[in-house]
């Protein structure tokens, strides 16, 4: 049984040192506790039930619909319409989002924080969330030095708890 948090750790980049505050989470379910790899809701539904595939199509969060879902690495995802899932139903590593949902600056940061599906970019052909619009502002200061940390970092804290990070 999952964990359910109220609330969800959020980085502050504050004189380019990373401090970590309590913040307000709109996330569904965030476990800490957890060592899975993936950000997934209590039902294990990713991206808070949002549509992997829109973010390419229509270049923005969209809800997706319960009628229309498919599984990829222990994650179900919602779609908008059928055409979405089946574009991702035939290549799903292209639409899933990076470091297993979880926020691309937090993992920089080697921390395991919440994504929020309104706080995204693609990059390179790949869908990265962050954890609040703040945090991906800094992000988007220096994308490929952050996404080079990240990838550095996500092999050594993925199978990890957030809160052993």
């Amino acid at each position: 049984m999952f964990n359910v948090r109220k609330s969800i750790l959020a980085a502050a980049l504050i004189s380019g040192f990373a401090t970590f505050a309590v913040l307000p989470s709109t996330a569904m379910a965030y476990d800490e506790n957890s060592t899975a790899a993936i950000n997934v809701d209590t039902q294990g539904v990713g991206l808070q039930g949002f549509d992997p595939v829109a973010y390419f199509t229509v270049k923005a969060p969209t809800l997706g619909n319960a009628a229309y879902t498919a599984s990829h690495n222990g994650i179900t995802y919602h779609f908008a319409s059928k055409g979405n899932r089946d574009k991702f139903t035939a290549n799903p590593a292209h639409y899933a989002p990076q470091f297993g949902g979880f926020c691309a600056m937090g993992v920089a940061l080697d921390k395991k924080l919440d994504g929020d599906p309104q706080a995204w970019k693609v990059v390179d052909g790949k869908l990265y969330l962050n954890v609040n619009k703040e945090v991906q502002k800094k992000w988007q200061e220096d994308v490929a030095g952050n996404l080079k940390k990240a990838n550095m970092q996500w092999p050594t804290i993925k199978d990890k708890a957030p809160k052993e990070l």
